[in-house]
């Protein structure tokens, strides 16, 4: 697919792993101008061969620029940011002395809180997106998806952002992308699909289908549903608890293939991203009075993995 004949911004990706690249990829197999810049293994592979782009309708290979290099933001209008929640500090405080004004970032990230944290390190104002895809990096410079791959947009700091022309670039690449009226409960939704499956996914190396299929984990993971719940609501935001419910069995059935990015990044000996899901959690439940001793289990359990590994 390519929109020749639509005007392109530039678009930089940051942390081009598997989420970066999936959607960097569609962007630029769209005709849109995209530089990912990620690790060097990746890098190397897609300068060499261009992104290997696996989907359900076939694998193509997609020319695009890549680096390590910070400075290739200097020309983007749209700056992905998918680096990893821990790193969002470091690396917003990175990013800021190559970002351009007037560009916009936009976090393509897990937690509730990035941009808040990206604006209280460095003072950039970035969009927040609330992120449903199922993707990995099945090699260097090979993303493999597996399910869904759209994206919920809002402006939690009033930048004054065109967000119906941004949402029209992600339609154009075939990102369905929904603007949110309210995008406090939309991220907090995203926070129980990743507390309900991340942890479970890990610990049972099991993917969403069979995590779905089992009544033992759907009872484990109704638990984690309500105290996320619980503390939504404690810091303000109220989520119903049957949707809830319902919405995480549909999205184990619609990414039944999926293995969480915490499982991948057990297998790859790497830290996860547990401590801005259910240990936010527990950590904002003990804030506000609201105990969460199911997120506490998963979360101590998944720390043990990780520091085992």
């Amino acid at each position: 697919m390519n929109t020749s004949d639509r005007v392109w911004p530039p678009f930089a990706v940051m942390g081009a792993g598997a989420v970066g690249c999936y959607f960097g990829g569609m962007l630029a197999r769209a005709g849109a101008p995209v530089t990912l810049i990620g690790r060097q293994a990746h890098v190397d592979a897609i300068v060499r061969e261009g992104l290997l782009l696996e989907r359900a309708g076939g694998t193509e290979r997609i020319a695009v620029p890549a680096t390590t290099e910070l400075g290739a933001v200097r020309d983007a209008e749209i700056v992905l940011f998918c680096v990893k929640t821990g790193d969002t500090e470091s690396a917003a405080a990175a990013l800021l002395p190559f970002l351009s004004p007037g560009s916009t970032v936009v976090s393509l990230q897990n937690g509730v809180d990035n941009v808040a944290r990206i604006h209280a390190a460095t003072g950039i104002r970035a969009l927040a997106a609330v992120v449903y895809v199922a993707a990995a990096m099945a090699a260097p410079g090979h993303v493999k998806h597996s399910g869904r791959g759209d994206l919920v947009l809002g402006d939690l700091l009033d930048t004054g952002t065109d967000l119906p022309r941004l949402a029209s670039l992600f339609e154009a690449a075939e990102i369905p992308c929904r603007i949110s009226r309210d995008l406090a409960a939309d991220l907090w939704t995203k926070m129980i699909m990743n507390c309900a499956y991340n942890a479970v996914s890990a610990l049972g190396r099991a993917r969403y289908g069979r995590v779905v299929h089992s009544a033992a984990a759907r009872e484990l993971m109704a638990q984690v549903v309500d105290e996320v719940i619980a503390v939504a609501a404690a810091a303000g935001v109220g989520l119903a608890r049957d949707a809830m419910n319902a919405a995480v069995l549909r999205l184990g059935e619609a990414m039944s293939g999926a293995m969480s990015s915490t499982a991948q990044d057990i297998e790859r000996g790497r830290r996860t991203e547990i401590e801005s899901l259910n240990g936010f959690v527990v950590r904002r439940g003990a804030e506000l009075g609201v105990a969460a001793p199911t997120n506490q289990a998963l979360y101590a359990l998944v720390r043990l993995l990780e520091e085992a590994e």
